[in-house]
Parts: C-alpha cells; structure tokens; sequence
C-alpha cells in the first residue's frame, strides 16, 4: 500500500505562466487563448493529482488566487503565496503549511504543467519512493517534475534548470517513474509529446479548438 502523502503544487497566474509555450496554440488569438491553456494544464494535473492512490490533500499555493477561480472546482485547498519568492519558496511555504498540523507529513512538490497525468502513474511512483526522499526527472532526464520527502524530513526542493542532478546529488533517489509523470510541458515540442501520450480533458478541449489535429 502507498504510504499518505500531502502534495504541495505552485501556480503562477496563468497570464503569466509559461512564456516559452506562447506560439504553441496555432489558432489566432494565441496571447488571448494563452492563459486558458495554462490553467487547462494546471487543471489536468490536479485533476489527476487528487485521485492518485495514497493522496491525502493537495495545496495549490497560488501567487494570484483570484486568477485561478476555477481550480476551486476541485478537491484542493488553496492558500496565497506569501512573497515573490520563486518555485522552492512557494514549495518550502506549502510545506510548512501543511507540516503545521502534521509534523511526520510526507510531502510531495508537484510541477503544474502534467497535462498527461494519470493518477496510477503518480500513485505508483509514491509506492516506489517507499517513504524515501526521491524525485522524478523529466523527459529529458535534467529537469525535476515530482519530488517527495522522507516522513517528517525536510522536502529540501531544488528545482530549476538542472534540478534533475541537483536533486540526485542531494542524496534524493532517482525514480524510475512512468512517462506520464515525467511528460512536463515547457515548449511546443513538450505539448505535442504529451498530445501524443494523451492529455486530460481540460487541455483537450483547448487544443481542440485552438491547435492544427495531430
């Protein structure tokens, strides 16, 4: 059985997020359709996020909460993001919030853009961490998408260009997780190769109405 796990997933506002994807969507009106794309993207992710096995909460910690209204649709718990302190400060802060109640908490940092996310996929790579301190490295093997902590052990999260070897370094165990959870998406590229695996119905639709069919 997975062991209980509280996941913590940063979001920017989506306006803002994911500046090298814009041009990705080939309908007109990218910069408009831009921001839906996004949100669908972070839609997916938790969607997936909230059913995977062993899943207790997952904590958006939004930059801008009013901008992500519809992600309250979901089974998560929302709080505002307390400075402008980059990606590992917003993890750090989700992950004192959630440790307040519950020191011994193992907590997990998830990447919002996992479109191609399947629960079973997540919830086996928390079975496979087997309550170590471990990361997913992405499709390319040098980026991070999921990082978990040892029981009631700082997260201690590197992300960032190269995060990949950062967190290897640090002692965190290397995942062999499924491409799924390893299918972040950066670039047009990125969203082809997730298109290709299959993404969640909310970035579908998107695509489907802003994007050439594969």
């Amino acid at each position: 059985m997975a062991p209980t796990v509280d996941l913590v997933v940063p979001l920017k506002p989506p306006r803002d997020g994911k500046s090298r994807l814009r041009g990705a969507l080939t309908s007109p009106g990218d910069d408009v359709h831009h921001a839906e794309l996004v949100l669908a993207l972070a839609l997916d992710t938790l969607t997936a996020a909230t059913a995977a096995p062993g899943v207790r909460r997952v904590l958006v910690v939004a930059a801008d909460p009013e901008a992500i209204e519809s992600v309250k649709s979901l089974s998560v718990e929302i709080v505002a993001e307390p400075g402008a302190g980059g990606l590992n400060a917003a993890y750090q802060y989700g992950e004192s919030v959630l440790r307040a109640g519950d020191p011994n908490v193992i907590v997990g940092a998830l990447q919002a853009d996992l479109p191609a996310l399947r629960a079973v996929d997540l919830g086996a790579a928390i079975a496979l961490a087997g309550g170590r301190r471990a990361f997913s490295p992405d499709r390319q093997g040098t980026g991070t998408t999921f990082l978990i902590s040892a029981p009631g052990l700082p997260l201690d999260p590197l992300f960032g260009v190269g995060s990949a070897g950062r967190h290897a370094n640090s002692g965190a165990l290397t995942l062999d997780a499924r491409l799924s959870l390893r299918s972040d998406v950066d670039t047009a590229d990125d969203l082809l190769e997730a298109r290709l695996l299959g993404v969640g119905e909310h970035t579908k639709a998107i695509l489907d109405r802003h994007c050439s069919p594969l």
